[in-house]
């Protein structure tokens, strides 16, 4: 049997509306960690040095890398309903590794998907990372639950996905961060163990008990470029000047078009924000720059 190469190593989500599982579409990478939480059972009785560790809880999660972020507005909705998933592992191949081949290892549980980052950078394809946390103990995957083969989706660069900031918590966000290089959003659940005497089995249940998330943004200081676009953009100045009020502005991630990638064309997610930190580099014979911490204040909302 030839030697398993991973990108036939793949996980599935379960759609309930084809009631077939579906992998994490154009994934570059993937990674299962199962866990047995232990502790010392060593005692004054047990001669020697040596430790004993025995198993006294399990848990389990899952991460994936993809270049597919047009379902952005999917994930956040996702990991904002704090509702479990069911998760799937096993072996692929024939049409676009999709289809699963029933391995011995594969392994299906529900898990929350507890972390997510979305990464739209100049000049480069956008990415995700997600991070799911086991809800439920793993279950071997019957031999009749099969794969449904999804369309290839398309790559997004990073330039026409940008983020728009208003100067406080009333006005609408009309101005992009001009001359931006970067942009992230982290979207993040905090977890507690739910777990008591009642509960059978040696699984940690997991559950979450709150919602957080942050914006990061790097923008040159002055670009030297000649702007064509008669929409605005947030400066340095802006952003200090924001930093200085300490209070929360309105924001939202859009697509763009037009000149200089500035004018919104379908908002992805908006929501309120304090810019917490604010760096600005001057590095010598280098471009200098800045870079933006906004942290969420209160609940997001995604674009319908």
């Amino acid at each position: 049997m030839a030697t398993l190469k991973g990108q036939n190593f793949r996980i599935c989500v379960y759609d309930s509306d084809a009631e077939k599982y579906k992998v994490i579409g154009m994934a570059t990478g993937c990674t299962v960690t199962l866990q047995n939480n232990t502790e010392s059972a060593a005692t004054k009785d047990d001669v020697g040095m040596a430790d004993k560790p025995v198993t006294v809880s399990k848990s389990w999660s899952v991460s994936c890398d993809s270049l597919n972020v047009a379902d952005c507005a999917a994930m956040l909705t996702a990991i904002k309903s704090m509702e479990p998933m069911t998760l799937m592992w096993d072996e692929t191949s024939t049409t676009d590794n999709q289809t699963r081949q029933k391995a011995t290892f594969a392994r299906k549980g529900q898990a929350y998907l507890s972390d997510v980052t979305f990464q739209f950078d100049d000049r480069t394809n956008s990415t995700k990372q997600l991070q799911f946390t086991g809800a439920s103990a793993l279950q071997a995957v019957g031999s009749s639950e099969a794969t449904d083969v999804i369309a290839l989706g398309s790559y997004t660069k990073g330039q026409f996905v940008r983020l728009f900031l208003s100067s406080d918590n009333t006005a609408a966000p009309s101005a992009v961060v001009g001359a931006a290089k970067t942009l992230s959003l982290h979207v993040s659940l905090q977890m507690e163990s739910a777990t008591t005497k009642d509960t059978t089995g040696d699984f940690d249940v997991q559950e979450p008990t709150g919602l957080s998330y942050d914006i990061t943004t790097g923008a040159l200081v002055r670009s030297g470029e000649t702007i064509t676009s008669a929409v605005g953009a947030k400066s340095l100045s802006d952003l200090e000047t924001i930093y200085e009020a300490g209070t929360p502005i309105k924001w939202k991630i859009a697509n763009v078009t037009g000149d200089n990638n500035r004018t919104a064309s379908s908002t992805i997610v908006s929501g309120s924000v304090v810019l917490t930190q604010l760096s600005i580099n001057g590095p010598n014979r280098q471009n200098a720059d800045y870079s933006a911490t906004l942290n969420g204040y209160g609940d997001y909302t995604v674009a319908a």
